[in-house]
């Protein structure tokens, strides 16, 4: 599991984020802003109150969070079975 260790707020719902493994990339998370619990975003405020929670998530007030793991895959572009390889199983053959 990755954990933030460093986020900067920048335009547009955007973070540039920092991991402990020293990756860093931007979180795009506009596509989130104004749907269900992720409305509170609408004060620009709100959004840019985000902190670093006590398991690498990113926290909102006692609202929102999200995960470190989710954040790290869309940085980096890779696919859950890259992060986590006992995610990739082989196939049996009868």
């Amino acid at each position: 599991m990755h954990r933030v260790v460093k986020v900067e707020v920048l335009e547009a719902y955007r973070l540039r984020l920092t991991f402990d493994d020293g990756t860093c990339g931007i979180a795009d998370l506009s596509r989130l802003a104004g749907q269900g619990v992720f409305s509170i975003w609408a004060d620009r405020r709100v959004f840019s109150s985000v902190r670093i929670g006590g398991g690498g998530e990113l926290v909102w007030s006692d609202q929102v969070d999200l995960c470190p793991d989710a954040l790290y895959l869309q940085v980096t572009g890779k696919q859950p079975e890259d992060v986590f390889p006992a995610l990739k199983t082989e196939r049996a053959h009868a």
